[in-house]
């Protein structure tokens, strides 16, 4: 292991973004070369769940879709300096929630990077949506990268906000390494 990832929280993040990273890329090789979804189209799962094949030149949500190389390597390129400096977080992890949720976020990153080198665009697969006689909600077609983005950041969020005491924003170290309440 890198000298870099001192600490067992920061190895476990880094075994969960390795781990997001292959099931991530797994997913979508399956879903492209094996099972073909580009020739199925739309395959319903459930009433309120289908798999579609959708090619996503932006970030999350298709915000900021860019047409041609130029955009391409430019999303690239910020993927690697977030990347990296998520990495530069989690070598410094202390808590194991706080490494697990940047493992996801680091491994769904790098899934979605490679996409975006091998094809151009990420691959997105999952449409989420809620059809009544009055009412139709389509959520944005999204892959198991997104989902452990999302679901990082919701862990982060609750262990920054309701983690333990030494984490939350009311506490502080004193001198002796023990939590101490802010005056």
């Amino acid at each position: 292991m890198m000298p870099f990832f001192r600490g067992r929280a920061s190895r476990v993040g880094l075994a969960v973004a390795l781990v997001t990273a292959v099931i991530d890329q797994a997913s979508k090789l399956w879903l492209l070369f094996i099972f073909d979804l580009r020739a199925r189209g739309v395959v319903t799962l459930t009433p309120f769940l289908d798999l579609v094949l959708a090619w996503n030149t932006g970030i999350s949500f298709s915000l900021f879709r860019q047409d041609g190389d130029t955009g391409r390597w430019i999303l690239l390129g910020l993927t690697v300096v977030a990347t990296v400096m998520l990495v530069v977080w989690l070598a410094r992890a202390s808590s194991t929630a706080t490494a697990v949720a940047l493992g996801l976020i680091i491994g769904g990153a790098v899934g979605n990077a490679i996409d975006r080198l091998a094809y151009g665009a990420v691959v997105d697969f999952v449409r989420l949506h809620i059809s009544t006689e009055t009412f139709e909600f389509n959520w944005a077609v999204f892959n198991l990268a997104d989902a452990a983005i999302v679901f990082g950041v919701i862990v982060l969020l609750y262990d920054t906000l309701w983690g333990t005491p030494q984490k939350r924003p009311d506490h502080r170290q004193n001198g002796n390494g023990d939590a101490a309440i802010r005056p």
